[in-house]
């Protein structure tokens, strides 16, 4: 692959073997490599690509390492926020999948796209999703935008039929859209850890 992995991007890989640093007993007895593993943020001075696996369990998360060459197909937060794709889900009916068709309906001038458990189930047809699941959201953000530019996109979320958590990514990290928008400053999730910040779109504040 050419283009290189982001945060949320849902990998998944040529062999089980391709998991490098994980020694989580659970992720040897239970993950194969048709189950995707998700891109995090870390840095590699090998330049492998941080990722998390998920388990059967909520508690069972570990963290490992890829090389982009074992990558053979990825799913992006954007691809999972495509209206057919909302209404051909098996999950149709779960709060967050009705919540995410409602969002997909409407024109924003941004990408965005569906993360977490949501976008998890949506890629995989697994049923990690329930009626109380939450529903987490990505916005792409490379250059910035103001908090009144926002207003539209933050009514309808929380006018939705379930929680819903939205990250505004900018090329620096991400931080919580409600927490900005609330305090004016943020903690942006960076590759090198979280920073207190005032412009998440500022390389000398990040």
């Amino acid at each position: 692959m050419t283009d290189t992995p982001r945060p949320h991007d849902l990998l998944w890989l040529n062999d089980s073997r391709a998991l490098q640093g994980i020694d989580a007993l659970w992720v040897s007895e239970q993950w194969k490599c048709q189950f995707p593993v998700v891109v995090r943020r870390d840095l590699s001075d090998s330049g492998l690509i941080p990722v998390g696996v998920r388990g059967v369990r909520r508690d069972q998360r570990a963290a490992g390492w890829v090389a982009a060459q074992d990558i053979v197909r990825v799913a992006t937060p954007e691809s999972l926020a495509c209206l057919q794709t909302l209404l051909r889900s098996p999950f149709v009916s779960q709060p967050p999948v009705q919540a995410a068709i409602q969002l997909a309906q409407r024109t924003w001038p941004w990408a965005w796209g569906i993360t977490g458990s949501a976008g998890y189930a949506l890629a995989t047809e697994m049923p990690v999703l329930h009626p109380e699941s939450d529903l987490d959201l990505t916005i792409r953000a490379p250059v910035p935008v103001t908090p009144a530019a926002f207003a539209d996109w933050q009514r309808w979320v929380t006018q939705l039929p379930c929680r819903a958590d939205t990250q505004v990514e900018t090329p620096f990290g991400a931080f919580s859209l409600t927490e900005w928008l609330r305090d004016g400053r943020v903690l942006l999730k960076t590759n090198r850890g979280p920073l207190r910040v005032g412009d998440p779109w500022c390389r000398e504040d990040a």
